[in-house]
């Protein structure tokens, strides 16, 4: 895949630490508007000596803290050594900022997932690190909805410019998928499309909520025809397909989809679809999770205990830790 848009290493102001009210939760830092980050607890020991060391949260489209504090909490449960990267997805942002723009703006995970102050010194650090000790990472990322993995394939982009076309992908051992990803033809999902906008947007408007779901029918439809004009690859399709880009995300992370027939944006067999076309690439796909009578995102609220025990099965499926009879879930709802 070309990769046609280089990602700046100059200070921007989606790298600079930024304190904002609308995207802030105890305990996190915030490194920018859309990247949070909480460091690992020095004085917690991992209940296993394989759990991941870094856990990667992309929420869904206008996503505000109260609706990612849960997520958070079952993780923290779950790997309470692990450090925790959170990326916040205004719709409208990804729809309509370009490759480049949105690349910028995930940086900062880059800089939280290595720890470095600056991508600056990103290449030769992450040379370090596979010198001494080339496991000593182990990341899980959990995307949510399309919205999310438009910013997760952006993080995926910023990085192969960044460590340049010979270096390893994005390291990422397990790769969990939440009501996503769904079709990228736009006449058949425009529907849908328009109102996960609106259901984003009418919270802040005053006029009824078919109007801001008519509006968002002529947004997309001009950000499609945009598009079209200028002969671009959308947020979408480039998203889809970057997940399943070997030079983008390592071959060998393990991947879960969690998903329902009653998602009314994402639907069940376009997700179904894209998970073979990962298998036939040859990344290790786990035989994905249906849950049952839950809407979009709405897995973890209706099927709390089936949806951490999918999560932690496939972890330990990557790690070889699942020799023997399941060990019993904790509860974490």
């Amino acid at each position: 895949m070309s990769l046609p848009e280089p990602v700046s290493r100059s200070p921007s102001p989606s790298t600079a630490v930024e304190k904002t009210k609308v995207n802030h939760l105890p305990g996190f830092t915030t490194l920018s508007p859309q990247v949070l980050v909480q460091d690992a607890d020095s004085t917690v020991s991992p209940a296993s000596h394989t759990d991941p060391t870094t856990v990667i949260l992309y929420s869904w489209g206008d996503a505000l803290p109260k609706h990612v504090s849960k997520y958070v909490e079952g993780y923290r449960t779950l790997y309470p050594a692990a450090k925790i990267v959170l990326i916040f997805s205004p719709i409208l942002k990804a729809l309509y900022t370009t490759l480049s723009v949105r690349s910028k703006t995930m940086i900062p995970v880059i800089e939280a997932v290595f720890g470095v102050g600056s991508t600056t010194t990103l290449v030769p650090r992450l040379s370090l690190a596979r010198q001494n000790c080339p496991a000593a990472k182990r990341v899980l990322v959990q995307v949510m909805s399309n919205t999310g993995g438009i910013n997760f394939a952006s993080t995926l982009h910023a990085y192969r410019q960044l460590v340049g076309p010979d270096a390893p992908p994005f390291p990422v051992d397990v790769m969990v998928c939440d009501s996503t990803p769904g079709s990228t033809v736009f006449m058949t999902n425009i529907g849908p499309w328009s109102k996960a906008l609106a259901v984003g947007a009418a919270s802040y408007l005053p006029w009824p909520f078919f109007v801001t779901r008519a509006l968002a029918v002529v947004f997309l439809a001009a950000v499609n025809g945009m598009a079209v004009l200028m002969r671009e690859t959308s947020a979408a399709v480039f998203s889809t397909a970057a997940v399943n880009d070997p030079h983008l995300l390592d071959i060998k992370a393990r991947r879960l989809y969690l998903y329902s027939k009653e998602d009314d944006i994402i639907y069940w067999q376009d997700i179904e679809k894209h998970a073979a076309a990962a298998r036939e690439k040859g990344y290790q796909v786990a035989e994905g999770e249906m849950f049952e009578g839950t809407g979009h995102v709405g897995h973890l609220k209706g099927h709390p205990e089936q949806y951490w025990r999918a999560i932690r099965r496939v972890w330990e499926e990557k790690a070889n830790c699942d020799k023997g009879p399941a060990k019993e879930v904790t509860k974490i709802y």
